[in-house]
């Protein structure tokens, strides 16, 4: 997989924790829950996604689980990115939680997280 790293969170929250976590500058999408056939279509084609290294960072929930699982249908190259079921959210995974799971992927964090 070649082309810039893009990471599939859900929602807008997630999608901010992850920017507060990261140092450098990654594309990031929301999906706001699971996807329609043609939302996924649009997703992939408007973000290239078949071209690019694919990361998806899901809530480890029932809908978490549901969009991990439709995702990966589509997008077989994805790598994926998960966080400890104790916290059940992205957005209420501590920092440098979150951090560990991003720098196992190769991410650049923020040090201020790597205690």
């Amino acid at each position: 997989m070649d082309g810039e790293r893009i990471v599939i969170v859900e929602g807008i929250t997630d999608k901010k924790k992850l920017k507060k976590v990261l140092d450098e500058e990654i594309e990031i999408i929301c999906t706001h829950g699971t996807l329609g056939i043609e939302r996924m279509e649009e997703l992939i084609f408007d973000y290239n996604l078949d071209e690019r290294s694919v990361y998806i960072l899901v809530d480890e929930d029932d809908s978490g689980y549901k969009l991990r699982k439709q995702l990966t249908e589509e997008l077989p190259h994805a790598d994926h990115i998960y966080i400890d079921k104790a916290f059940r959210e992205v957005a209420a995974t501590p920092e440098p939680e979150l951090a560990r799971a991003l720098l196992s992927r190769h991410f650049t964090v923020k040090s201020i997280y790597l205690i």
